[in-house]
């Protein structure tokens, strides 16, 4: 029997999981998804080469649930499998998590108090932390901070302009999608050579979507802060916005605190200006000015995130995208690169369309980039080196 790592990413309404192998190679033994948690969920899976094995309605009323129809698909195809420990994304860290953990009752203690921080993802995350220990209380378990990563930042680059005591309580930039950039920065080099190290911009461009500033691979800035609202325009969610529209709508127009918080969530972003769709997919695809004005909005809140984040660099040597959005619409990208003619970057239409990973002319002064993300990846790695797997093989 092989030992197994389960990797888990529990969304808002979604369970992502994968099994790697505990020592040695890093090609998944499967990938599998729980869509629609709390409604007709639906469970699926693909094999390590990336090929349907199973596409079925599934038990998944709650994230304890979707957690044991996953085991229970697990037992009855991969029997030859051991799971000997589980690597969870958690989206906030805090300012106490720099680096992956074990997780025991401390840290869950920690976790729970951060949800204020990150309510549509931590309470889901810890969910399944806590029915992976009510259902298999032995294994050992990590949680990868989204957090972590940009913790990198100069202190100026973290900082709100508020009083001190509130930056002291905590209150601070942080930025998200850390798991992803930290995966893009451990595969620069084999895409841009020694420019790798030099002053490049990620673009995780998805429904949730952020951009972070590097060098040397390390976070210098990026465009989320407190909170995964912040930065650019999203599927659902608003991005950057005056804080004062926010007093505006509880103060003039009634709105609760609850109500102001659905309305960031879950209505604004994309659906909220085209009031058509959160999918850019749909909304490239259709004829109503309305959502012509969502896409324009994003590639304009994009381009102007980029110019920022090239000022806090000193300069950009190259432009990568990922991401759901970002590794799959040409049209999205061209949009932002066209946007970026004034830094040096030079569109080759021909390679874009193709989704080629270098789809810059050869005469553009910054080189514009498709790298596939692999967050579960990460957390495969970050499990293994916590708990010491390799000495298991």
């Amino acid at each position: 029997m092989s030992a197994a790592i389960l990797v888990v990413n529990a969304g808002s309404s979604s369970f992502k999981f994968a099994l790697y192998p505990a020592a040695g190679t890093d090609a998944p033994y499967c990938r599998g998804e729980i869509e629609n948690i709390g409604a007709a969920a639906r469970l699926h899976v693909t094999d390590g080469a990336g090929n349907s094995v199973e596409d079925a309605t599934a038990d998944g009323a709650t994230y304890e649930d979707a957690l044991r129809h996953a085991l229970d698909w697990i037992g009855r195809h991969h029997a030859d499998l051991d799971i000997v420990a589980a690597g969870h994304r958690v989206v906030h860290g805090g300012t106490r998590y720099r680096a992956p953990v074990r997780i025991d009752d401390d840290v869950i203690a920690t976790l729970k108090k951060l949800i204020p921080l990150a309510r549509i993802h931590e309470p889901h995350q810890l969910d399944v932390i806590l029915a992976l220990v009510a259902q298999r209380p032995a294994l050992p378990q990590v949680a990868c901070f989204d957090t972590a990563f940009h913790r990198t930042q100069p202190e100026i680059a973290q900082l709100f302009a508020l009083p001190r005591e509130l930056a002291d309580a905590g209150i601070r930039r942080y930025g998200f999608h850390g798991l992803s950039y930290e995966y893009i920065a451990s595969v620069l080099p084999q895409h841009l050579g020694a420019q790798a190290d030099g002053k490049v911009i990620v673009a995780h461009l998805g429904n949730g979507a952020s951009m972070c500033a590097m060098s040397g691979r390390r976070s210098i800035a990026t465009t989320m802060g407190l909170t995964a609202l912040d930065g650019l325009v999203m599927g659902q969610r608003c991005g950057a916005i005056d804080p004062g529209v926010l007093l505006y709508l509880i103060e003039e127009r009634g709105l609760t605190v609850t109500e102001v918080s659905e309305l960031l969530h879950e209505r604004s972003g994309l659906l909220g200006v085209s009031g058509i769709s959160h999918d850019m997919r749909t909304l490239l695809a259709s004829d109503d000015p309305h959502a012509a004005q969502a896409v324009e909005l994003f590639v304009y809140h994009a381009a102007r995130a980029a110019g920022s984040l090239a000022a806090a660099l000193g300069g950009l040597d190259a432009l990568v995208f990922t991401g759901g959005i970002g590794e799959h619409s040409a049209p999205v990208r061209a949009a932002i690169v066209r946007r970026l003619e004034w830094l040096g970057a030079l569109l080759d239409d021909a390679a874009n369309d193709n989704a080629d990973a270098r789809f810059s002319t050869p005469g553009s002064r910054i080189g514009a980039w498709i790298i596939p993300t692999n967050e579960e990846l990460v957390i495969a790695r970050h499990t293994r080196r916590v708990l010491r797997l390799q000495a298991l093989r």
